[in-house]
């Protein structure tokens, strides 16, 4: 933080004050997997953001949300791989014996505990989409 990086001081300072208003608003202390989501939807809102200054030709905006992106992404265990993702589809998808599209919700709560946070739910779910309609 000495370093004067000024960017990734009030990023970090955003992030520490969006985890307070979490724990207060919860009334109980997050844990490691509910810090992990919060960062992540920062990181979405930061994406959001980064798509409307591009539309709006904002480069002041784009440069500032890039780098926000980059620095909470430091705190996020590393993502997973598309063919990890993809496995533990497949291995959920076994495990509850789904077989249609309506299987979706047992799927995703199988997959998501297996994922820990290493990939968005997004993408989980267009994977578990993608595997039990096709």
């Amino acid at each position: 933080m000495r370093s004067g990086d000024v960017v990734r001081k009030n990023t970090v300072r955003m992030a520490l004050a969006a985890i307070k208003q979490a724990e207060v608003d919860r009334q109980t202390t997050l844990d490691e997997m509910a810090v992990i989501a919060l960062l992540q939807k920062e990181i979405k809102n930061r994406k959001e953001a980064l798509e409307e200054a591009k539309t709006a030709g904002r480069e002041d905006l784009i440069k500032d949300n890039e780098s926000e992106i980059a620095v909470l992404k430091v705190f996020l265990p590393e993502a997973m791989s598309e063919d990890e993702l993809r496995e533990i589809v497949r291995t959920a998808i076994a495990e509850t014996g789904a077989s249609v599209p309506s299987d979706m919700g047992r799927v995703m709560k199988v997959a998501l505990e297996k994922v820990a946070g290493r990939a968005p739910g997004g993408e989980v779910s267009a994977m578990v989409k993608e595997q039990l309609t096709g």
